[in-house]
């Protein structure tokens, strides 16, 4: 894969960059600018080089109909003031855009495509709507790792058309990923959490080889609870997952790697009630589970403290209400105590896990921390992702 910061001359040259910058966006402003704060090294690195920056990004899914509310005129406005640089959004149609009519908009270096999902042929990654793109540019350069899961025209055909490389936290992003996959550091953990354990199998089958411990939390583990004879109460949980779970403890044992799961729990009768902490055997009829307790709090601390790596993929209770969100404090807590005395190699990924940091102010106390979530979830699956794929 060749890299943007291995190529030396970009004095002048017209750069297509492909950002994911679907941030979320309420009333017309941004309520959350991880996304964009992410990629500013890129913009910062390629304005030094003095390259000339159309960026396409995309809001949403219009499925190929413009629609104003997924303009991406609010990103514009926020990456002037990040970046002190004029910013012009293109609105015209693709198909009637050239270098020549372009050439003039570059007084301060930077322009935006207007939504690229607003064109069907985006998603359809067609071959005349890619070559048009490229012809807009001299070189294109891949810094949305997040999209690279997607056949879409700006991630994969693009790149038959024009030399093409990959951004600055793209190979961060990958790097972070293969010491988590093929260069580990052992021991190593995965926390895994979320509601659907459905969604994450595929992840912890390939994890479980290369692994150490495999810690389960949030709805996921009520059905390895409810497999284990324990009641559940009125928990979230999913039908027919008795022999997906039956398969991963069989794989984990095959493999020496260890499957952690709740000792105790914390419930409510709904998700808005206060907590309160029960042994496994305790779960009435009418009890959601909502956190993990104490003693699986402990263990799962002293696992992070024997560990050199850890993965992080899921909170591990309904945090939005704090009666339940301890577990996850405490979990994220442990990890970076263990990180500021860099004694271990943490990477984070998941949209609630990101919330989840930023909410307690460690979002920069782990290693790395991907918002890049199917992508991320695909990689870790031991996908190969079209867009890497594209580029190599």
């Amino acid at each position: 894969m060749n890299y943007i910061k291995d190529k030396k001359d970009l004095n002048g040259k017209i750069v297509l960059l492909r950002l994911d910058l679907n941030v979320p966006i309420k009333n017309g402003k941004i309520t959350d600018e991880t996304r964009i704060d992410k990629i500013l090294p890129i913009f910062k690195y390629l304005i030094e080089k003095n390259s000339k920056i159309i960026v396409i990004s995309h809001i949403g899914r219009p499925k190929g109909v413009r629609n104003e509310k997924l303009s991406l005129d609010p990103v514009c406005k926020c990456l002037e003031t990040k970046l002190q640089k004029k910013i012009e959004l293109i609105k015209d149609n693709i198909y009637n855009l050239n270098k020549k009519n372009l050439s003039k908009k570059f007084v301060n270096q930077i322009i935006f495509l207007e939504n690229i999902r607003f064109y069907k042929e985006e998603e359809d990654n067609n071959n005349e709507f890619s070559k048009q793109l490229a012809s807009l540019g001299d070189l294109f350069v891949n810094d949305a790792f997040s999209c690279s899961h997607r056949t879409h025209a700006s991630v994969c055909r693009i790149t038959k058309f024009l030399p093409s490389y990959a951004g600055l936290q793209f190979e961060t992003e990958i790097n972070a990923l293969k010491k988590v996959t093929t260069e580990i550091k052992k021991p190593i953990t995965c926390i895994v959490g979320g509601s659907k354990i459905s969604t994450k199998i595929p992840v912890i089958k390939n994890l479980i080889p290369k692994f150490d411990n495999i810690i389960v939390v949030g709805g996921m583990a009520n059905n390895i609870l409810k497999f284990k004879g324990h009641p559940i109460g009125k928990s979230l949980q999913e039908i027919n997952c008795e022999a997906i779970i039956s398969d991963i403890f069989k794989l984990a044992k095959n493999h020496s790697c260890s499957i952690i799961f709740p000792q105790d729990v914390v419930v409510g009768k709904t998700i808005e009630s206060n907590g309160e902490i029960k042994e496994l055997n305790e779960v009435n009829n009418d009890d959601l589970i909502l956190d993990i307790g104490p003693k699986t709090i402990e263990n799962i601390s002293k696992i992070i403290e024997k560990s050199k790596t850890i993965l992080w993929n899921g909170p591990a209770g309904y945090f939005e209400n704090f009666h339940f969100a301890k577990g996850s404090f405490e979990i994220g807590k442990k990890i970076a105590e263990k990180n500021k005395l860099n004694k271990i190699f943490s990477v984070v990924g998941g949209g609630d896990t990101v919330a989840l940091i930023n909410n307690i102010g460690i979002f920069d106390s782990f290693n790395f921390v991907s918002t890049a979530g199917g992508a991320f979830l695909e990689y870790l699956e031991g996908k190969k992702l079209p867009g890497i794929k594209a580029l190599n």
